[in-house]
């Protein structure tokens, strides 16, 4: 099971939503591993990610536990890829996330010329999936579905907030956290660039798509206007 499964949402709402997961095996192809994980996040970074990550520290934008909460809002968000590339250490799970279907196809093409020996897992909407295993003739491995939300789902938080928050696999984006920003950009009070900037940071893992958080958000703002 990936920590990516569960991101709701229709076919219109993840139509650019991909990730892409290099994952060692522990016991079997961990060792010598932190070189090809290197060596997937620079190819990935040759086709224009909008996020990559380390599942053990963190994507390209991220927190710093030497800022004030004063310097939040202001603080630079520019990201640096090479340093997310550069600290990975040790047999972690990567991934880079797309927002568009050529893109991802390209990547796993080389990947499949690469042949690094890990596990490469692609995580995007079945269709989306299903076509791009086809157009770069690769034979899917297997597949798994997510069953969605079960249960008093009456309780959920609404569609736009849902799609904002479980874009993070770990929890990281709360329902509250989601909803403060779809306000804030409603009111005029932060950008929709602000307000995915600010989520990207807690998403421990780096699988928070922007381009998408973007795209919901500015849906979110002409609805309300």
């Amino acid at each position: 099971m990936t920590n990516t499964l569960h991101r709701y949402g229709d076919e219109q709402s993840l139509r650019n939503d991909f990730i892409v997961f290099a994952i060692p095996c522990r016991g079997h192809n961990d060792q010598d591993s932190v070189p090809k994980l290197r060596e997937f996040l620079r190819m990935a970074v040759r086709h224009n990610p909008v996020n990559i990550g380390d599942g053990s520290k963190g994507g390209m934008y991220r927190p710093n536990k030497h800022l004030n909460p004063l310097a939040h809002w202001s603080r630079d968000s520019k990201p640096d890829i090479e340093e997310v590339v550069e600290k990975v250490s040790n047999p972690t799970t990567v991934a880079a996330v797309f927002d568009n279907k050529e893109a991802v196809e390209n990547f796993v093409q080389e990947l499949r010329k690469a042949d690094l020996g890990l596990s490469i897992n692609l995580s995007a909407s079945i269709e989306n999936a299903q076509e791009c295993c086809h157009d770069i003739h690769l034979p899917r491995h297997s597949v798994e579905y997510s069953l969605g939300f079960i249960g008093k789902t009456d309780r959920l938080a609404d569609r736009q907030v849902l799609e904002l928050s479980t874009m993070c696999g770990h929890g990281m984006i709360s329902f509250t956290f989601a909803r403060k920003m779809i306000d804030w950009v409603r009111e005029g009070r932060r950008t929709p660039e602000q307000a995915c900037g600010y989520m990207s940071r807690f998403c421990s893992c780096g699988i928070y798509n922007p381009t998408r958080a973007k795209r919901i958000l500015e849906e979110a703002r002409l609805h309300n206007s």
